[in-house]
């Protein structure tokens, strides 16, 4: 994937967008990498170099014209889960437990997961 084509793409508009609507839809772990990544790239920090892989891994996400289409059935966000699992190996220095946790927060408010359930960390 050549990231700095999805770059622009991104923005937390766009991200809530469409993450927001459709985070029921999209299984919990599509929603949580989204999620990892989002809050990773609002941390001071997080450098710029990995800012701009965050960038193109959400860019992609909430690019439109996905390679498969997001509302295939049950393969609609493989593409997407695989471009954000890239990114995560590349800056999960930067996915602190801090970072998790607000993800999981926002996960726990969508997919109504009991106070104290314990999580996976990926």
């Amino acid at each position: 994937m050549n990231s700095s084509r999805y770059q622009s793409m991104y923005t937390p508009a766009r991200f809530w967008q469409k993450l927001g609507p459709r985070a029921r839809s999209a299984s919990r772990t599509v929603v949580e990498k989204a999620l990892y990544l989002y809050y990773a790239v609002q941390s001071a920090n997080t450098p710029k170099w990995a800012k701009r892989v965050i960038y193109g891994a959400l860019g992609y996400f909430i690019f439109p014209l996905d390679a498969i289409p997001d509302l295939a059935p049950l393969v609609g966000y493989t593409d997407d889960l695989s471009v954000m699992a890239a990114a995560l190996a590349t800056v999960a220095f930067y996915i602190t437990p801090d970072v998790k946790a607000q993800a999981h927060r926002k996960l726990d408010e969508w997919f109504d997961t009991p106070a104290g359930r314990a999580h996976t960390d990926a």
